[in-house]
């Protein structure tokens, strides 16, 4: 899992039948102070309706995401937004 921010929808008139319906987003993984990690990002299917500008929890794991959507074992998607955060406690 990852902690990141959405940054973007993608938006595409062609695409794979599995994605008709589904919101898919991009993602900055972000440390847990809200700061940008690098440069690593990956495009989600949202699955908690979250939106550009939100902190968010990625499921970032083939097997789980594809459990999480009831796809076939076989089916394209590896990330899933699976929360949105309110707050980060350090300890």
């Amino acid at each position: 899992m990852l902690l990141g921010r959405v940054v973007g929808t993608i938006v595409a008139t062609q695409q794979h039948a599995f994605y008709r319906g589904r919101t898919q987003l991009i993602v900055r993984q972000v440390l847990p102070n809200g700061k940008f990690d690098g440069e690593k990002y990956v495009v989600a299917v949202d699955l908690v309706g979250a939106g550009v500008g939100e902190t968010v929890i990625v499921e970032d794991e083939g097997n789980g995401a594809r459990q999480m959507l009831h796809a076939e074992p076989n089916g394209p998607v590896r990330t899933v937004v699976v929360g949105i955060v309110d707050s980060v406690t350090n300890t």
